[in-house]
């Protein structure tokens, strides 16, 4: 079956890219899928970080990570990373497109976000604790809902797009990614941006 999202969201998007872009010896090249369910009101699959990791720690993100040399494409390591830390077998996994290639400059990584659909049936199980400690989704009109919609603030300045979902916060470069996906693929509602959050200790 076709979904009538999954047809604007892919006119949207950049073509999959077939080799990594050239970055400096000091900088990371890294890929993460966002995985979105194959149903009318699609789930968007996230993980919450282990707490001890160095990089972003205790965030919530989608699943990804970083190259290694085996990885001859962006697609190979966001699939790699996504089998590594969930458990879903990539030929369960169909690429819809990608966008951007996007710098963290706090962790000097370029990351390649990959777009993808899976069916949402196949079981996902956390495979490597010392990276993931659960693993979450909400639908998309949970996250185009504007009553879970604000304006996530940092300590160092920082201000961006967030998520408030109970006693979860989503915010920082994977609410940048969400907050880019809504938009192309139709699901955008106005929200209010004055309406703001400090990030909580928990997630920062």
């Amino acid at each position: 079956m076709t979904y009538s999202w999954g047809t604007q969201l892919r006119a949207n998007l950049d073509p999959m890219d077939s080799q990594w872009p050239s970055v400096s010896q000091n900088q990371r090249l890294s890929a993460v899928v966002a995985l979105l369910t194959n149903e009318d009101d699609s789930r968007l699959l996230f993980t919450l970080r282990a707490s001890g990791l160095s990089h972003h720690g205790g965030q919530i993100s989608f699943p990804g990570g970083g190259r290694e040399s085996q990885d001859s494409c962006p697609r190979d390591t966001a699939f790699r990373e996504m089998s590594e830390e969930i458990g879903l077998d990539p030929a369960c996994v169909h690429p819809l497109g990608q966008l951007r290639t996007r710098e963290i400059s706090v962790s000097s990584n370029h990351v390649i976000p990959i777009v993808a659909t899976w069916s949402g049936l196949e079981e996902v199980l956390v495979h490597d604790p010392e990276e993931v400690d659960s693993i979450l989704s909400w639908s998309l009109s949970e996250l185009a809902d504007p009553v879970h919609r604000v304006t996530a603030r940092f300590r160092i300045g920082y201000t961006g797009p967030a998520w408030q979902m109970g006693d979860l916060f989503l915010w920082g470069f994977t609410a940048r990614l969400v907050d880019i996906l809504i938009d192309l693929g139709g699901w955008y509602q106005p929200w209010d941006k004055s309406r703001i959050v400090d990030v909580p200790k928990r997630f920062q």
